[in-house]
């Protein structure tokens, strides 16, 4: 008997525990997918050699063990999900909400009331504007260094991510994780893989809108 051929009897013998798969215990599985392993790389190998017609058939009987492959792959998947299931924690859609309004509109409060603080000292209302983008960019990246900011985001979710202090902690964050490769490739390179894109996406949207504004004008 070829050797083909014994591994596509023995691939239709495995066809048969599909119905039953779920019974079966661990060190079984095991074996069997250990085999189906096996089996799946001895096809290649002769695939990788073989020429024309019987090349195509053992593409064929690959490809026929993969599918069986994820088929008990997809068996242990779904019998994973229910038992799993009854055990997650509900989620807690509504308080999410609530606590992100909440913090969100905090911290747009906070922020509204240092603009207030720069115009009553003088400053003109688009300065203004600036100083406390640059106050809140600093304090979520200080905050951030501090391990302050990461903790208000286990209760504020997504309410700590807000414009500008968001910003400011996802740059921080990535910065503090890479300290120890150094200032320039590891605190600097990480900055800017957070940082680059949306310094370029906005020079390029500053760019085109000036430039509509320019030809409409």
């Amino acid at each position: 008997m070829e050797k083909e051929e014994i591994l596509r009897q023995k691939h239709a013998s495995r066809e048969k525990l599909l119905a039953k798969w779920v019974l079966m215990n661990e060190n079984a599985k095991n074996l069997v997918q250990k085999e189906i392993q096996m089996d799946h790389q001895t096809v290649i190998a002769w695939e990788a050699k073989a020429e024309g017609e019987k090349k195509k058939l053992l593409m064929k009987l690959r490809i026929s063990i993969d599918k069986q492959q994820k088929a008990f792959q997809k068996i242990d998947s779904l019998e994973y999900k229910k038992k799993a299931g009854p055990l997650a924690p509900k989620p807690t859609t509504v308080r999410n909400v609530i606590l992100a309004f909440f913090f969100g509109g905090l911290i747009c409060t906070i922020g509204q009331l240092i603009t207030n603080l720069f115009i009553a000292n003088g400053l003109l209302d688009k300065d203004a504007g600036t100083a406390t983008a640059a106050v809140l960019i600093f304090a979520g990246s200080f905050f951030t260094g501090l391990g302050v900011y990461d903790e208000l985001g286990k209760y504020a979710g997504a309410g700590s991510i807000v414009p500008i202090t968001g910003f400011a902690n996802s740059i921080a964050a990535s910065a503090l994780e890479a300290k120890r490769e150094g200032f320039i490739y590891g605190v600097g390179a990480r900055l800017f893989m957070v940082a680059g894109p949306v310094i370029v996406y906005g020079t390029v949207v500053s760019i085109l809108i000036g430039l509509i504004y320019f030809f409409m004008r």
